[in-house]
């Protein structure tokens, strides 16, 4: 018996059973996208947050409220409100005699409310930032100007609305000059930002911003700083400076041991490592439960190629009868196995092609720079991982089929 024969005999075993290989693909196909789908929109947001963490700049450092491990979130980002970054930290850091390299910094605080204007009504994010505020964000002012230090320090009513806020709220008209009222509090708009684009981490262009402590004292009614970010005068100073910073601090909240910070200072570097870190746990989980529809295909694999055994043990018993030997046998199965988790996997990879690429144009019609990634490593290894699957559960069907006896089969009814 020639070795092209238990191919020949596999491909005709399976074109007659054509309902059931399909359901059979289905399940590998179903999985194998998913796998690709995971991997490929988990290294494009992964992506997307490194590059805009990295266009913030090079030469920022940021101090969040809250102590951390190292190379790991500070408490703050999980949720838990901490309270020790006070105003006197941002003059503290701002003061050339403590951080040589500053530039200019912003503290900030943040809530939401309902904003409006006359019929014009939303709920929006509002923000609480320094004057330095454009300076340290790169951000424009398209019309109008950004508030002073004498507005933060006399509690100013004053905002400065986002490119969508002031579309939102005023659509055919001037914003400049004109009162909003937020959280049942009037303000005078007294600038227009520049549009920026969307991100995953804010957006200014939906933000309203009010000067610092108006927002800490008539807003929110809060004494202290969610974070903290300074600008540097040079990228190549930024260890230097994230040292000062950390230094300062200790001295302002009398802290001499390093274990009891009660805040965290990352810069730019730092925070991309930690970000990256963060963000591959989490595509490697979702990939991984992503696997387990591979896994449950392949267990209907096995279960199918059994009930073909059975159904075919007349065929087997006959082939052995003729001079077919236990290699015959295993192999024609496995080739049928093979052979199935294979063509599931290559439409499971165009499926999951096309999903990524739907979400690629959709996301970016929603105004996100997202980019479509499809790596060869991710189809070599959803291939390959489809060719083992085969492999693993069709071999026991397989070894099942090249042991039936010939006799007993050709008295089987």
């Amino acid at each position: 018996m020639r070795l092209t024969d238990p191919i020949k005999i596999s491909y005709n075993n399976l074109v007659a059973a054509k309902f059931r290989s399909f359901l059979t693909v289905l399940g590998i196909v179903i999985g194998v996208a998913s796998v690709i789908v995971v991997m490929a929109i988990g290294a494009s947001a992964q992506q997307l947050i490194l590059a805009q963490v990295s266009g913030i700049g090079s030469n920022l450092v940021g101090v969040i409220a809250g102590g951390s491990i190292q190379k790991g979130p500070p408490s703050s980002v999980l949720g838990i409100v901490t309270t020790t970054l006070k105003n006197d930290d941002l003059r503290a850091l701002l003061d050339k005699n403590n951080v040589p390299d500053v530039a200019s910094g912003s503290g900030y605080v943040s809530g939401a409310a309902s904003a409006s204007y006359q019929n014009n009504s939303i709920i929006t994010n509002y923000q609480g930032v320094s004057p330095a505020f454009p300076d340290v964000e790169s951000v424009n002012v398209k019309s109008g100007r950004f508030f002073t230090n004498d507005e933060d320090n006399s509690l100013s009513r004053v905002a400065v609305l986002g490119a969508h806020r002031a579309e939102d709220l005023f659509p055919n008209t001037n914003p400049l000059g004109k009162t909003i009222t937020l959280k049942n509090m009037a303000f005078t708009v007294i600038g227009v930002l520049e549009e920026r684009g969307s991100t995953l981490l804010s957006s200014s262009d939906d933000m309203i911003y009010v000067p610092l402590q108006t927002a800490q004292k008539l807003l929110l009614g809060i004494d202290y700083l969610n974070f903290i970010r300074i600008k540097v005068n040079s990228a190549d100073n930024v260890a230097r400076a994230a040292h000062d910073i950390t230094v300062t601090l200790r001295i302002q909240h009398r802290i001499t041991d390093p274990i009891n910070d009660d805040f965290t200072v990352r810069d730019t570097t730092q925070a991309i490592s930690v970000i990256t870190t963060i963000t591959d746990v989490l595509k490697y989980f979702l990939t991984a439960i992503a696997a387990l529809a591979l896994l449950v295909g392949g267990i209907g694999i096995m279960n199918i190629m059994l009930i073909a055994v059975n159904q075919r043990i007349r065929e087997i018993g006959l082939r052995k009868a003729v001079g077919a030997r236990i290699f015959h046998i295993t192999i024609q199965f496995l080739i049928e196995s093979v052979a199935i988790t294979l063509a599931g996997g290559i439409f499971g990879i165009i499926l999951g092609i096309f999903i990524t690429f739907l979400a690629y144009l959709i996301i970016n019609k929603l105004g996100y720079a997202w980019q479509f990634l499809i790596t060869w490593q991710s189809i070599v290894v959803a291939t390959s991982v489809t060719i083992l699957i085969g492999l693993i559960f069709g071999l026991y069907p397989a070894r099942k089929a090249s042991r039936v006896s010939p006799m007993e089969a050709l008295r089987y009814e």
